[in-house]
């Protein structure tokens, strides 16, 4: 049987984050590099941490745009968006949660979520308390990479729940590209600390030159990142999607990048001997998959041959 229960050190760390920065400067609100840069923190740090508490912080900011009332301070929440082919949600007739939802990642720990439903009319957002649900033990959880945040199913048998917003609201709002911003600023922030890693070792002659080529993945990331800040800011009612699918392109080929770099100016010892080095490869590589890759080159090659005069200064 899979043991879905978190390492106690992960989830205190999350609570003790909580503690000391309950919110996060919400996006568009002339913020935006701040609460990126903070997220950029927390994926340097742990990249597990991270996602626990960029999807809690990413929550919030969805309730504050559907106009939901906000959870009691020192809740934990989690964003289960995911769609699969076990997926048997539904709402029932009594406007209750019924059926399982995959890739739930925090179940075991959560105290609440934002859980879609996705029907052939639309997809509807609902929130449901911790007490609501049951992780399903058993299921096989065999990764190294974000070892320490199992994603499993969870069952709802008629949940009582709250719907936020209407129907389609959570895809539609200009927040759902924003946060996607958000998710590449961790990876930025964990490709960073590999990138660090390398200083010390790459002094002169060809590691030198290695950590040249960190500095032309990571400095222009960096610039997109500050640039689509400051427009978010300018305009916090467009979603951005072109500026954000590419800037998580952006991102995903930079910390890709620095992962091969960092193995080649560092060798095997760090990640045989060094635990936190080892995880954050691992974690790092695993978490860079949650971008669409090849369909999002596809679908910006298909903004870019429809538009003219695309790349002028």
């Amino acid at each position: 049987m899979q043991d879905v229960t978190p390492p106690s050190s992960l989830i205190n760390r999350a609570r003790q984050v909580l503690v000391q920065q309950p919110e996060l400067p919400l996006p568009g609100c002339g913020q935006t590099l701040d609460r990126w840069r903070a997220l950029a923190a927390l994926g340097g740090e742990d990249l597990c941490l991270a996602k626990v508490l960029e999807a809690h912080y990413d929550a919030q900011a969805i309730m504050v745009e559907l106009k939901a009332p906000s959870a009691a301070e020192g809740r934990l929440l989690a964003v289960w968006a995911a769609e699969g082919p076990t997926s048997t949600l539904r709402i029932d007739a009594e406007g209750r949660l019924r059926g399982d939802k995959p890739w739930c990642s925090g179940s075991a720990w959560v105290d609440a979520a934002l859980v879609t439903v996705r029907s052939a009319q639309g997809v509807w957002l609902c929130q449901v308390a911790a007490e609501h649900w049951t992780t399903l033990s058993g299921e096989p959880w065999p990764a190294v990479g974000m070892a320490g945040i199992p994603s499993t199913t969870v069952r709802f048998d008629a949940a009582p729940m709250v719907i936020l917003g209407a129907r389609d609201d959570y895809l539609q709002r200009p927040g759902f590209w924003h946060g996607g911003a958000g998710i590449a600023a961790v990876w930025f922030g964990a490709a960073v600390v590999l990138a660090e890693r390398m200083r010390s070792a790459c002094t002169e002659g060809n590691r030198a030159r290695l950590l040249g080529e960190v500095d032309l993945a990571l400095a222009p990331a960096a610039s997109l990142l500050r640039e689509l800040a400051a427009r978010i800011d300018a305009e916090p009612e467009s979603a951005h999607r072109e500026d954000v699918v590419r800037i998580r392109c952006v991102i995903e080929r930079a910390a890709t990048r620095v992962l091969d770099l960092a193995g080649r100016a560092l060798g095997p010892a760090p990640m045989c001997l060094e635990d936190a080095h080892a995880h954050r490869c691992a974690d790092l590589a695993v978490f860079l998959r949650q971008n669409h890759a090849d369909r999002d080159w596809e679908w910006l090659g298909g903004q870019r041959a429809a538009q003219e005069a695309t790349w002028a200064l």
